[in-house]
C-alpha cells in the first residue's frame, strides 16, 4: 500500500499531467484528486507544495531537464515522463527536503507505474545526470 507521501506524489503528478495534456488548471485538478485519493492533510499539503513548486519553477526545471537530456527536446518527451522529471527535480533541487536518492527512487517507481516500458530507465538516467550536476 502506498504511503501518504507516495499518494501525494501521484496526485501531484496526475494534476500536472492533466494540465499539460488537457489544459486543465492544475490547482483545481489537484483538489479533486486529493479528495479522490482520500489524502490526509499532511499528504494533501505535500501534494500542493509539489504542484506549486513545479509551477513556480517550471522554466528553471525545464532548463535542467534540457541540459540533462540534450538528445530529447522537452516538447518531444512523453508528457508523463516530463512531469515525473519535473516533480523529482523540484524535490531534489528546489526544496531539498527529500534526499536525492529517495527522490530518484520515487520517480522511478512512478515511471514504472505510469510510464512506458522505457520510462523507468530514462527517468533514472536523466535524474542521475541531474544529481551529478548538483554534486558539482
Amino acid at each position: 500500500m502506498p504511503t501518504q507521501r507516495r499518494k501525494a506524489r501521484i496526485a501531484a503528478l496526475q494534476a500536472l499531467y492533466e494540465s499539460d495534456v488537457a489544459g486543465h488548471t492544475p490547482e483545481e485538478t489537484l483538489e479533486r484528486l486529493i479528495v479522490e485519493a482520500r489524502l490526509a492533510e499532511a499528504g494533501a499539503a505535500f501534494a500542493r507544495e509539489l504542484v506549486a513548486g513545479v509551477l513556480t519553477n517550471q522554466k528553471r526545471i525545464d532548463a535542467i531537464i534540457a541540459k540533462a537530456a540534450p538528445a530529447w527536446p522537452l516538447e518531444q518527451l512523453p508528457p508523463i515522463d516530463r512531469n515525473i522529471l519535473r516533480v523529482a527535480i523540484r524535490e531534489m533541487l528546489i526544496d531539498n527536503g527529500t534526499p536525492v536518492r529517495a527522490a530518484i527512487n520515487e520517480a522511478v517507481e512512478l515511471a514504472k507505474t505510469f510510464g512506458s516500458d522505457n520510462s523507468p530507465k530514462f527517468v533514472n538516467g536523466v535524474l542521475g545526470s541531474v544529481s551529478t550536476m548538483v554534486a558539482q
